[in-house]
């Protein structure tokens, strides 16, 4: 494997230090948290003092991978450390986490708009999951693969390609996949404490949310929407809408969805799926948010009916804008000899 400089410099970095905090952004998913775990069990393999802070705790499904448990919730990142890593945060105030600009900041992010705010910056856009990134550099930092830290990369794979769907898997992916099975990772656990630990709240919240879904005119653009009251009366909480926003994307005419999950007031937070070539992270950039080309999100303040014809008609340019590249390349390709 080919080390990149950013990598020979974080290497170094951690071995000249001791005490170490790691975060991510707010709202952690499975890649966040996979990330931050999988790189702290490489720390203490290496003899090193690991906190991990984070702004919010894991989603449930999550608590039930090792050290999930463990993960200190806090506004401030209080206690001396010699360094911050920082996974997948385009920005350090993306954390919730205040104080961690006191410390020597590695950052290390796989998102499109990053904003480089560490000493050290490590950017990858051809890593499928952050985690993609913590394996390359657990092996750079010569730390056998435990099984801890092979299932949460793993974890962090799986959930951040949405179970193998999104673009932006390689070869790579797999390869990681393979190494992290034979370091004893057990696939099927893994998908099943993620995918199948729904109590009946989540199930009932999620059928009412999915009776009010709206389709566009044309068929192509999938809104939903909840909201506090909506999650009591199903007897489920706001945890339970993880995952939500993947579902209308399983029928087949629908090419994006829009979800939006009210915070307080009119305040949204605002999540998109995709699929193919469609690009809802240029969306979300637009509102001040990012992500990927095919999942990405951002928070907005106003009225929901103003805001849903208004990502309605963004996403619908974004579709438009991508069967006008298919058919370019359609009658070019008709035209070569």
């Amino acid at each position: 494997m080919t080390t990149s400089p950013e990598i020979r410099q974080i290497v170094e970095a951690i071995h000249a230090r001791q005490r170490f905090v790691l975060s991510s952004h707010s709202r952690p998913d499975g890649d966040s948290i996979g990330s931050q775990l999988a790189m702290a069990y490489a720390l203490r393999a290496l003899g090193k003092d690991v906190e991990v802070i984070n702004a919010d705790p894991a989603p449930p499904p999550l608590m039930a991978f090792p050290g999930v448990p463990d993960v200190r919730i806090a506004p401030h990142a209080d206690g001396e450390f010699d360094a911050a890593i920082i996974m997948e945060c385009g920005d350090l105030a993306r954390t919730g986490v205040a104080g961690l600009e006191r410390f020597f900041v590695v950052n290390i992010d796989h998102h499109p708009g990053n904003s480089r705010f560490g000493q050290i910056n490590w950017f990858d856009p051809g890593a499928a999951a952050c985690g993609e990134m913590v394996f390359d550099l657990v092996c750079a930092l010569g730390v056998s693969l435990t099984v801890e830290m092979a299932t949460h990369i793993y974890l962090a794979i799986l959930t951040d390609t949405g179970s193998f769907h999104y673009s932006g898997i390689s070869p790579r992916t797999f390869d990681i996949c393979r190494e992290a099975l034979l370091a004893g990772v057990d696939p099927v656990l893994v998908a099943r404490n993620v995918y199948d630990s729904n109590n009946l709240g989540r199930l009932k919240l999620f059928g009412a949310v999915l009776s009010a879904m709206q389709i566009d005119p044309a068929g192509r653009i999938a809104t939903v929407y909840v909201n506090h009251e909506m999650a009591r009366a199903a007897g489920g909480t706001y945890d339970d809408t993880e995952g939500l926003v993947n579902l209308p994307l399983t029928v087949k005419e629908i090419q994006a969805v829009v979800f939006f999950k009210q915070a307080e007031g009119d305040q949204y937070r605002v999540s998109m799926r995709s699929k193919g070539l469609i690009d809802v992270g240029a969306v979300a950039k637009e509102f001040g948010g990012g992500g990927h080309r095919n999942a990405a999100g951002c928070t907005v303040t106003g009225a929901i009916e103003t805001f849903g014809k208004l990502f309605v008609e963004k996403i619908g340019g974004a579709i438009e804008s991508e069967d006008g590249r298919s058919a370019e390349l359609r009658r070019w390709a008709e035209q070569e000899p």
